[in-house]
């Protein structure tokens, strides 16, 4: 993936054995603090929406919906970029919209009024989709195998855990202004560390990539792994989201800081992300999703009980079941297609955070109307959909040499 990354992956595997290890732990840590600092600011600013609602005087449906407006940016700039992908350079569209990503982010610590505020969460959105989306198909194009890619939601994992973190930790102590300046700086690491370790494609040596034809992107299978990710984001956005305000509430009343803490549940996950690529080698991909998503959809009913050590344990199961879904359907967007993964992964990440953007218009009016139990119902209708969707998956004898074959590929230029 990285220039460093290969030459030290070539000498790793003439190395003994520690050093072999060494130089793989080494890059997985790269890739996946490379994922932090790209999405670190896309969800932590939930974790003082009770703040947000307070200061802007405003309902939290609306409030929650002017935050997960990034998911708009989201989805329009991962189709955008999967149109293109076949023009772009992969660093200089990393790099380039992670400095960008600066200039929303600064902005919003200035708290200008909703519209604005929601306008600044697109832009966000936008400059980050293209980081994310462009990373996620270098990672496909020139990464060795699966775990590349759980590295890289772990990544993923760890950014909304620490970011909530760190958001509600200087929002209580500096206000809500200094948040957005914080991540601003974080921003701008991310883009050092991208121009710094990733290659360019005259350094990777990349090569065109096959145009996939439109009709090899709509198998039932990768349409069913659109459809997941849409379901994924959707549940993860209700739940952790509009959980907060239940949170501070009665009876659990909980301060902003301590709500931040309560996003020490994504932990587990961190250690359970990783484990994707193994469990679907060992056994099957509808196999491993559907385990992970039936254990997310069972963990709802604690989320109604009045008890903050109950609503802890069904948060902590949800997390570990989405992110593990997350992976596993990430991974096999990456094997189905064939050709024109940068065109593929767009695609996967469109309909994903569309998801999140449906989810928070549609859980919000629930939660208004119908409180916690409707805005609950309606995350288990996702889960349940997307395990009717795991049904479908499955790769054609065709993709799975085509996927055999470009993984042999990349370990030959590793």
């Amino acid at each position: 993936m990285f220039v460093a990354m290969e030459h030290e992956g070539r000498h790793a595997r003439a190395a003994p054995g520690g050093e072999s290890t060494r130089g793989s732990v080494q890059r997985l840590l790269v890739i996946a603090t490379t994922a932090f600092l790209t999405v670190v600011d896309l969800f932590a600013v939930q974790a003082i929406l009770p703040a947000l609602t307070k200061r802007y005087e405003t309902s939290p449906a609306l409030m929650g919906l002017a935050i997960n407006a990034s998911t708009i940016g989201m989805a329009v700039g991962s189709l955008g970029v999967a149109l293109l992908s076949q023009h772009l350079d992969r660093r200089r569209g990393i790099v380039t919209g992670l400095l960008l990503l600066t200039i929303p982010t600064t902005l919003l610590g200035f708290l200008p009024d909703l519209a604005t505020f929601a306008g600044l969460r697109v832009a966000q959105g936008l400059c980050i989709s293209a980081a994310f989306t462009l990373t996620l198909a270098y990672l496909a194009e020139h990464a060795a195998g699966p775990s590349a890619v759980a590295a890289y939601i772990t990544g993923n994992v760890g950014s909304n855990l620490v970011g909530r973190l760190i958001s509600a930790g200087v929002a209580d102590h500096f206000g809500l202004a200094a948040n957005f300046y914080v991540f601003a700086g974080l921003n701008l690491v991310g883009a050092l560390l991208a121009f710094v370790t990733f290659a360019s494609a005259s350094e990777s040596g990349r090569a065109s990539v096959p145009v996939m034809r439109m009709e090899r992107l709509f198998t039932p299978a990768l349409l069913a792994s659109f459809g997941i990710g849409f379901c994924i984001l959707f549940a993860f956005i209700g739940t952790f989201t509009f959980v907060n305000f239940v949170l501070v509430r009665e009876p659990i009343s909980l301060g902003m800081m301590q709500v931040g803490l309560v996003y020490l549940v994504f932990l587990p996950s961190i250690i359970t992300t990783p484990l994707a690529s193994a469990v679907v080698r060992r056994f099957d991909t509808r196999l491993a999703l559907l385990v992970a998503l039936g254990v997310a959809l069972a963990a709802l009913p604690l989320l109604l009980l009045p008890s903050l050590p109950a609503i802890l344990c069904g948060l902590v199961i949800i997390a570990v079941g989405t992110f593990f879904a997350q992976a596993v359907t990430t991974g096999f967007v990456g094997r189905a297609a064939s050709a024109d993964r940068g065109l593929a992964s767009g695609l996967y990440l469109a309909c994903y955070f569309s998801g999140g953007l449906v989810g928070s218009v549609v859980l919000g009016q629930l939660f208004e109307l119908g409180g916690w139990p409707a805005c609950v119902a309606g995350i288990g209708f996702s889960l349940a959909g997307a395990c009717l969707l795991a049904m479908r998956l499955r790769l054609v004898p065709s993709l799975v040499i085509a996927a055999r074959l470009a993984a042999s590929s990349q370990e030959q230029r590793t």
